[in-house]
């Protein structure tokens, strides 16, 4: 950040006074600029014994298998930009959400919060994002083409989960880059 988005005015970035951290501040306004997380929501959609999976059609990673999730929108929960996300990406609808996966992704300084919700039908299809929309099976998952490790780890959870039917809330810190890491339940 090189400009306040309030006045214009050139920034510095150090410890504010009370503060712990450097910040971005104006050097004409004394805006302090806080720079935070963002927050992704999806959910991992199950019909019968069956997964559903998005193949991307935008970056990073095109091409690659995801649960559809997304970033939050302002006004809105993360259950609802779950939903919102799962019919932007599927053309699905979801009901009976109960939050699975919270992931820290510490390197890229994100948060996902991956809901277990039932798909309500099988009335889904690709939605701007997405080339293909497919339930799977454990068998079927295309493992090795997952976009992302968080998906990775929400499937695996509930692969494992599903033996013993207790979905417990499962909350991983991811600290090393993407594509060396895998959390097992």
């Amino acid at each position: 950040m090189k400009y306040c988005n309030l006045c214009g005015s050139t920034v510095r970035f150090e410890i504010p006074s009370g503060d712990n951290r450097p910040r971005h501040i104006c050097n004409h306004c004394g805006e302090i600029h806080y720079s935070n997380p963002k927050i992704i929501a999806g959910c991992l959609p199950v019909y019968e014994d069956k997964v559903l999976l998005c193949k991307r059609d935008i970056e990073p990673r095109i091409g690659f298998w995801t649960l559809p999730a997304g970033y939050m929108e302002n006004s809105e929960s993360t259950r609802d930009a779950a939903c919102r996300e799962t019919l932007e990406e599927a053309n699905a609808r979801v009901s009976n959400l109960q939050l699975y996966t919270l992931t820290s992704i510490v390197p890229v300084s994100q948060v996902q919060m991956l809901y277990l919700a039932q798909l309500d039908d099988l009335n889904f299809s690709a939605g701007d994002e997405t080339t293909d929309v497919q339930l799977f099976s454990e068998a079927d998952i295309p493992w090795d083409d997952l976009a992302f490790q968080t998906i990775k780890n929400a499937l695996t959870f509930y692969f494992h989960d599903r033996k013993t039917g207790h979905f417990p809330l499962h909350h991983v810190d991811l600290t090393i880059p993407a594509g060396q890491y895998v959390e097992k339940p």
